[in-house]
């Protein structure tokens, strides 16, 4: 029985949207667009009932390959009550540029983290999931030359990103994970072994992602919380 707790989900989805992952945006996509009902069906089967369930999106390229909109990102939608404006931005992405890897998946990580996480419900699960078929730039690489648009505020080296994630203050250790589908390459070997709370399925770089496995996710959530 839930036992009178009320339980509040916050979830971004970090999508690679580059060239490479043209295969396998659409079922990103699709089963983003299929996450409250899946989610509320499996939290059922466990006598747990989501309280509040809000998703944000985070959409990276790659600032230094010139691309267009090398990241774009959404406020939070409360689902379902929000589920048509959340359909309009999941259905405007799409995948090109990039060039050759790495991206700046990073700068994507790091937006996600300093989302406006929910300090809503007595039990409370802050969830960041990101796909990419990438390595990634090292954050030190903006130490030199940024390009214009570039954002402000990423940590200078690996040792400041780790501070961020293991430091952070709204993402407590007892309610934050992350999920990665991503190739065992940089810096997604080094954050899962390194970086609490980390879950990673290893996709094989420039390869494109083979499985979009949404009910891993799903569990995850159910079991943490």
């Amino acid at each position: 029985m839930s036992q009178g707790f009320t339980y509040a989900v916050d979830l971004v989805l970090v999508i690679d949207a580059t060239g490479s992952m043209g295969g396998t945006i659409d079922r990103v996509k699709a089963g983003a667009l299929r996450f409250h009902d899946e989610l509320t069906k499996v939290m059922a089967e466990k006598d747990k009932h989501v309280d509040e369930l809000r998703v944000r999106v985070v959409v990276f390229r790659d600032f230094y390959a010139g691309d267009e909109e090398p990241l774009v990102a959404s406020d939070f939608f409360a689902l379902p009550e929000e589920q048509e404006k959340y359909a309009r931005f999941v259905d405007a992405i799409v995948a090109t540029g990039g060039g050759d890897e790495p991206e700046n998946s990073l700068e994507g990580l790091v937006e996600a983290m300093r989302s406006p996480w929910t300090t809503a419900g007595t039990k409370r699960r802050h969830v960041i999931v990101m796909w990419t078929d990438a390595s990634s730039h090292p954050v030190e690489k903006n130490a030199g030359r940024k390009p214009s648009n570039y954002p402000a505020g990423i940590p200078s080296d690996f040792d400041a990103l780790t501070d961020l994630w293991e430091g952070q203050e709204v993402m407590d250790a007892n309610s934050k994970r992350l999920v990665l589908f991503a190739p065992d390459a940089y810096a997604w070997t080094d954050i899962s072994n390194h970086w609490e709370s980390v879950l990673h399925y290893a996709s094989n770089a420039g390869m494109g992602l083979s499985d979009i496995d949404y009910g891993t996710i799903l569990e995850s959530i159910a079991n943490s919380i």
